[in-house]
């Protein structure tokens, strides 16, 4: 005989399968859905999403309505978007900074708690400083700080944002002491350094790459083993720094997420809508001419490349005495 708890209980969760199965019909997306841009206007973040944003609405029918949501080194955004149901109407636009929130102390979210609906492309960092900067090289920037610390200015986006990684990385080969200026994504810190209130800043190259084109900022350094044909003078790091190759292939990498718990229907049409996308000819040229290294990836291939990120940078960090909490506690194995 049903009592009156076994009759709340049966309806709850009636209530959660209809949920479920409005979620699953063939119709979705049934109306616009909210994109979430992890950093500011015009960092490489942002730029990606507003690139690959259009064609997705073209193999979705609907409209991806784009909103920036920056702070806290991309825990703004995250959090924000965990917080919504898990019907496919909130993705989350983001780069690689979730993967060290734990060990930064940033929050407890990484892509664990998301599913790679799209890892698009991996990107390489490069050292930029303003047109007119005195430095021709990253060691000519290093001898400076050495002599002057903590007066030279960094543009930064965080705890566990890329200047910051790149930074703990440099300190860990060679003693450098500089300023810290936050900023809310790799955009305004890159508008900050033309106007002069900061001096230098690690990047993406995909952010900066139309500002080197103008001459309205100088590569001072590319953050990997090879020289790149697009930068051609440009040193890379460990022409300079040798010890640094250990850190090496590192860079960061942009992607479009959906909560983990989102109806695997649902997750199918977002994938297929997002690799046609990325396969356009029109974006997949404009990654490429921005340094960037295609990927398309979703599922369990790009939950593969997620976990191998985060296990290398939060041991690197750790290693670097940059960390505020050990992988260990979390179980993050070590490279």
């Amino acid at each position: 005989m049903f009592n009156r708890r076994t009759m709340m209980a049966m309806s709850m969760a009636a209530g959660a399968i209809s949920a479920q199965a409005k979620a699953q019909v063939p119709g979705y997306p049934e109306r616009d859905i909210a994109g979430i841009i992890m950093w500011g206007a015009g960092g490489a973040t942002d730029v990606v999403a507003r690139a690959i944003a259009p064609h997705a609405e073209k193999a979705l029918g609907r409209a991806i309505v784009l909103q920036n949501r920056a702070g806290g080194a991309g825990a703004i955004s995250t959090t924000y978007v965990n917080a919504q149901p898990a019907d496919g109407y909130t993705l989350l636009f983001g780069a690689e900074n979730p993967q060290i929130h734990k060990v930064m102390g940033l929050g407890m979210l990484d892509y664990k708690d998301f599913y790679p609906v799209n890892v698009t492309a991996r990107g390489i960092a490069v050292v930029v400083a303003g047109a007119n900067a005195p430095w021709g090289s990253l060691k000519e920037l290093v001898d400076d700080a050495q002599k002057r610390p903590a007066a030279i200015k960094m543009g930064s986006t965080g705890p566990g944002g890329l200047p910051h990684v790149v930074g703990a990385m440099l300190n860990n080969v060679t003693r450098f002491r500089v300023t810290a200026v936050p900023f809310d994504g790799e955009g305004p810190g890159l508008t900050a350094l033309q106007g002069g209130h900061v001096d230098f800043m690690p990047v993406g190259l995909g952010a900066a790459a139309e500002l080197v084109k103008a001459g309205r900022v100088k590569v001072l350094s590319v953050v990997n083993a090879e020289p790149l044909a697009s930068l051609p003078g440009v040193k890379p790091v460990v022409a300079e720094y040798p010890e640094f190759a250990k850190f090496l292939p590192w860079g960061p990498f942009y992607g479009v997420f959906a909560r983990r718990d989102t109806p695997e229907p649902v997750r199918a049409r977002l994938v297929a809508a997002f690799r046609q996308a990325a396969e356009t000819p029109q974006f997949a040229t404009m990654m490429v001419e921005r340094g960037n290294v295609m990927m398309n990836l979703s599922g369990a291939e790009a939950d593969a490349f997620l976990a191998k990120f985060q296990s290398v940078t939060s041991w690197t960090l750790q290693e670097a005495g940059a960390t505020k909490r050990s992988p260990e506690e979390f179980q993050i194995p070590r490279p």
